[in-house]
């Protein structure tokens, strides 16, 4: 390296050491963002977190993000908490325009991830954006032990599967959840219907070529989830039999970051369940 080099890298760590200030007020408008906000900032730094983080069974962390001041995602309500920081999503509601310039805002805007990867990188982005990188990187270190702790052990053989998300919606095959899916040791049977997305399964196509484990939860406790509703239908009665029931809770595949977590452990005992109750 040439001694300007040498002299350009001290500068830059020299100022990567000393850091910009920290966002003192961060608000989100996004339930994703808003669980990895509140993994890895300090709750002082938190003004407002998007309201759908509080709604029961529409979040992992309702109890926690109910500690919090929440917004419905209006310009008005974002410009009178005064943040220095806004994580938003192409999800969540409209971008800020007008009534944010001016007001030296930062917007940070991320995508709906569409792998594990993409879910890590938007984790440690926030972790740095917060001012907590090394928080960030320590999640996505746990992430990747949970994922890698769902993996099936050498010999152990493979399932079909078929995950239904809210109103029996069924996973699509190149999604975040068919990547869960397959790293814990679950084949996406959604191609075989004919899906190239996250879409609607005919009872038909589910009759002619059943998986071996139906994954779903109850969005209500208590009351049937979409894949019950397929066993008992009377023209799916016959492959009782032949295909399992596993629980999957559906408030898992509403998000990635932190969840994720939740999620390979979820998907682990699905497959061990299944496997001990002969499924092969």
């Amino acid at each position: 390296m040439t001694r300007l080099g040498c002299i350009l890298a001290t500068l830059l760590l020299a100022g990567t050491a000393q850091g910009a200030p920290s966002p003192r007020r961060i608000v989100s408008l996004n339930p994703c963002l808003d669980v990895i906000l509140l993994a890895v900032a300090d709750p002082g730094q938190i003004a407002a977190l998007s309201h759908y983080s509080r709604e029961p069974g529409g979040s992992t962390v309702t109890s926690l993000a109910r500690r919090y001041p929440f917004t419905w995602g209006s310009a008005e309500e974002v410009v009178a908490l005064r943040p220095d920081l806004l994580l938003v999503s192409g999800m969540g509601p409209p971008v800020l325009a007008g009534p944010a310039s001016g007001l030296h805002i930062t917007e940070a805007h991320f995508p709906v991830p569409a792998s594990v990867e993409e879910s890590l990188d938007q984790v440690r982005r926030v972790g740095i954006l917060t001012g907590h990188p090394g928080r960030g990187a320590a999640l996505i270190a746990r992430i990747r032990t949970a994922l890698a702790a769902a993996a099936p052990r050498a010999g152990e053989p493979r399932l079909t599967a078929l995950l239904y998300e809210h109103h029996g919606i069924a996973t699509g095959p190149g999604t975040l959840m068919d990547e869960l899916m397959r790293r814990a040791g679950f084949d996406n049977v959604a191609r075989r219907y004919g899906l190239i997305a996250t879409g609607g399964v005919p009872l038909e196509a589910v009759i002619a070529s059943p998986p071996q484990v139906l994954l779903a939860g109850d969005r209500t406790p208590g009351e049937p989830g979409w894949a019950d509703r397929l066993l008992t239908h009377p023209a799916l009665r016959g492959l009782a039999g032949r295909t399992r029931r596993e629980p999957f809770p559906e408030v898992l595949t509403y998000c990635a970051g932190p969840v994720m977590i939740e999620d390979a452990q979820a998907l682990a005992r699905a497959r061990e369940s299944a496997l001990a109750e002969g499924a092969h």
